[in-house]
């Protein structure tokens, strides 16, 4: 394999803490460490109980908990939560759970400046990037910030225990995605390359453990430390077709965020396959498989992860109105997506079947 070497790479200030029982022992230190004496705990409501756990550990420097996040972040719920944190006199805000607290967060954080400490509970990487989403009108708007990236992250694996077999591997999957499109995006370079694969190989280990043993600590912590890569290197590059696909389809049609980019993923990397030569030879060694896309769809089906885009509720006839807003706005993708070719990689991610490996590249 010839050496990359033309490329760029950018480390963002970031602390990160990772120890079972961090969420309630270390969050305080981290806000001291900040200098933080305002706080508010952002959550959504199955995290709530986790939360309240951390805003008590925080005391007097808890000014409350807004347990309103929601999937894909609503603008008018991030109207809401500002408005909360300026009544508040809040000087910063504690995210705790998966990518729709974390979201919240970042929302608030994008409006006011104020400073993230994110306590993940899902595998989605959200609390490692600079990308932030709002939906508003039916459409998924995404930006890079440096502003909304958490400035101390704390890594709970105790707090995943009880995170439902079905949502622990559509997270972990999730996180998988942002290994594989780092793999192929065009500012990639060989560190993200390294951190890709050991992310996706730990995470892949790790799924299979967590299914037939949800209570297993030591797989729940690699799990996480594989969520770390993966969404390490999400927050270093550009992100192509899979993610755009995945923002179209919850943004406009309101299909769940996980479960969606588990569904469409194996499709996708089909599709570039021909376009990303590196990106499958590193995938090939850490799934140990010469068909990478073949085995992420095999591997979704094995621990019982919805496989078709019609399970998840999509209309037939939405197929064509999602291709069509997926090929009408530019992204960053190996390969050149048309209306067609985005149709059918949507239409067998509909269907649900093996992925097919994708024909040449036209000229």
């Amino acid at each position: 394999m010839t050496f990359q070497n033309e490329f760029s790479y950018e480390t963002r200030p970031v602390r990160v803490v990772f120890r079972p029982g961090a969420a309630v022992t270390a969050t305080p230190g981290e806000a001291a460490h900040l200098g933080l004496r305002r706080l508010l705990v952002v959550c959504g409501s199955r995290g709530e109980a986790v939360a309240r756990a951390v805003a008590d550990a925080l005391g007097d420097t808890c000014v409350g908990v807004h347990a309103e996040a929601r999937m894909h972040v609503p603008v008018e719920d991030a109207d809401r939560a500002v408005a909360v944190v300026r009544a508040a006199g809040a000087d910063g805000c504690v995210t705790v759970g998966g990518g729709s607290a974390i979201g919240l967060g970042k929302a608030i954080a994008l409006r006011t400046g104020l400073p993230l400490i994110a306590v993940p509970s899902t595998y989605s990487g959200s609390e490692m990037t600079p990308v932030w989403g709002l939906t508003e009108h039916g459409t998924k708007r995404t930006g890079r910030d440096p502003v909304v990236q958490p400035r101390s992250v704390v890594y709970d694996p105790r707090l995943t225990l009880t995170l439902p077999v079905p949502l622990t591997v559509t997270s972990g999957v999730n996180a998988l995605a942002h290994a594989v499109e780092a793999l192929y995006a065009p500012d990639t370079s060989p560190l993200v390359s390294v951190m890709a694969e050991e992310g996706v190989r730990a995470m892949a280990e790790a799924l299979p453990r967590l299914a037939a043993d949800p209570k297993d600590l030591d797989a729940r912590s690699r799990a996480l430390y594989a969520a770390w890569l993966c969404g390490t290197c999400l927050g270093s590059t550009t992100m192509g077709l899979h993610h755009k696909v995945c923002h179209v389809l919850g943004g406009t049609f309101g299909l769940p965020h996980a479960e969606t980019h588990t569904v469409v993923l194996p499709y996708v990397l089909a599709h570039n396959a021909p376009a990303a030569p590196h990106a499958l030879a590193v995938l090939r060694r850490a799934l140990g498989t010469d068909d990478p896309p073949r085995a992420l769809w095999e591997l979704a089906g094995r621990l019982g992860a919805p496989r078709s885009l019609a399970g998840l509720g999509l209309a037939e006839g939405d197929v064509t109105a999602a291709a069509d807003r997926v090929a009408g706005e530019p992204y960053a993708n190996p390969r050149p997506v048309t209306a067609n070719e985005a149709r059918a990689v949507l239409r067998a991610a509909y269907e649900g079947g093996p992925p097919e490996p994708a024909g040449e590249i036209p000229l």
